[in-house]
C-alpha cells in the first residue's frame, strides 16, 4: 500500500470517527502509531537528540489528534493536518528539553501556511499569496520553500550572502504570515 492509499484508509477512518464510530477510530490510532513513532524517530536523530523521547512526541500527538480531529476538513486530504500536528508536538518536545527546535525551511512555511489555514477556516492559494509579496520576497521564499534549494545555493542566485538570505528569508515568512493574518480577519 502506497502513501496516498495510506492516507485515503486514514481518511475513511476519521471520517467515520468523527461519526461516532469508535472501531474506525481505533483502527487510525492503530494504524498511526508505529508511522508517527518512524517519524518522530527520525526527526529527533536529525536534530541530533536520541530517541528517547519518542514516546512522548507519539503520545501528544495521538492526544491533539483526538482534541483537534473537529479542526479536520473532511474534504482535504488528512496526510498534511497529521504531519503538521506531528511536527508541532516535536517543536514542543524539543524546548521542553531546552533544545532549539530546527527544521528545513520549506517545512516552516507549509506549517505557517497549515496553521493560518486551519485558524482562518479558508484554503490558501500559495500562488496568490506569494504574488501578494515584493520581488526580492517572493523569489527567496520560492527558491527555499518552494523549489527546495539550499541557503547557499539561493543565496548565490540571488548575489547576496547566505546570513542575508536567512535574515530576508526569516522576515519574507514574518510578512506571509502577517498578510495571512490580516485576510483571514
Amino acid at each position: 500500500m502506497n502513501q496516498e492509499q495510506r492516507e485515503a484508509e486514514w481518511a475513511v477512518w476519521m471520517r467515520a470517527a468523527i461519526g461516532g464510530d469508535e472501531r474506525s477510530y481505533r483502527q487510525l490510532l492503530e494504524a498511526l502509531a508505529p508511522r508517527l513513532r518512524t517519524t518522530a524517530r527520525q526527526r529527533l536523530l536529525r536534530t541530533g537528540c536520541g530517541d528517547g523521547d519518542v514516546e512522548d512526541v507519539v503520545q501528544e500527538t495521538m492526544l491533539a489528534i483526538h482534541l483537534k480531529r473537529h479542526t479536520w476538513r473532511v474534504t482535504e486530504p488528512i496526510g498534511p493536518w497529521i504531519a503538521a500536528i506531528t511536527r508541532n508536538k516535536l517543536i514542543d518536545v524539543l524546548r521542553r528539553r531546552g533544545r532549539r527546535a530546527e527544521l528545513p525551511l520549506d517545512e516552516v512555511l507549509e506549517a505557517t501556511l497549515q496553521a493560518d489555514a486551519e485558524e482562518s477556516g479558508v484554503s490558501i492559494d500559495v500562488t496568490r499569496v506569494l504574488a501578494d509579496l515584493g520581488e526580492r520576497q517572493r523569489n527567496i521564499i520560492q527558491l527555499v520553500s518552494i523549489e527546495g534549494h539550499s541557503a547557499r545555493d539561493a543565496a548565490q542566485r540571488l548575489g547576496i550572502t547566505e546570513g542575508a538570505l536567512r535574515v530576508a528569508l526569516h522576515r519574507s515568512l514574518r510578512a506571509l504570515a502577517t498578510r495571512l493574518k490580516d485576510e483571514s480577519a
